[in-house]
This record gives structure tokens, sequence and C-alpha cells, in this order.
């Protein structure tokens, strides 16, 4: 029974190394198009507030609540300063 632990720990062990080795390069690549996702989804969610005719403006607004809490980090990643929005000041 303890060689089939052992055997069970190590293929354990190889996997989450070679798993590192394969992630380990592209990890800032996943984070960076991650970030860029977000950035998209943040816009189309509030599109109808930044003044751009949103078609599905109907959906999205259930979904404010959820994207305040990013709303800073969003901003500044966009380049602006102050919040673009009058109702939400988050500086």
């Amino acid at each position: 029974m303890a060689t089939r632990e052992t055997f069970e720990l190590a293929r354990t062990r190889l996997a989450a190394g070679l798993r590192e080795l394969y992630v380990a390069p592209y990890r800032s690549t996943f984070a960076r198009a991650r970030r860029d996702e977000e950035d998209l989804f943040l816009m189309m969610v509030l599109a109808e507030a930044l003044g751009v005719p949103n078609p599905v403006s109907y959906y999205t607004v259930e979904l404010l609540p959820a994207v305040y809490d990013r709303f800073h980090d969003w901003h500044r990643r966009m380049g602006l300063d102050r919040s673009p929005l009058e109702h939400i000041s988050c500086c």
C-alpha cells in the first residue's frame, strides 16, 4: 500500500511540475488577455452611461452593481485620471 501512495504522490508532483513548465512562459500573456477581456466587458456594461448606444442595455443594467467595485481600476487602465461618469465618483 505504501508503494501505491508513493507512486500517486510522485505522479501528482510530476503533473504539477509539467503544468508549471508549460504554463509559466504564457502566464503574462494569459493575464493580459484576461484583463483585455474584462476591459471590453466593462465597456459594454457601461456603454450606455458613457454615451455609446448599447442595444443590450436592458440586460447589462443588471450587471452594474457587480462592476462598480472594479470601475476605478478600469478607468485608470484606460488612461482616465478621473471617473468619466458624473454619477460614479470613485476618485
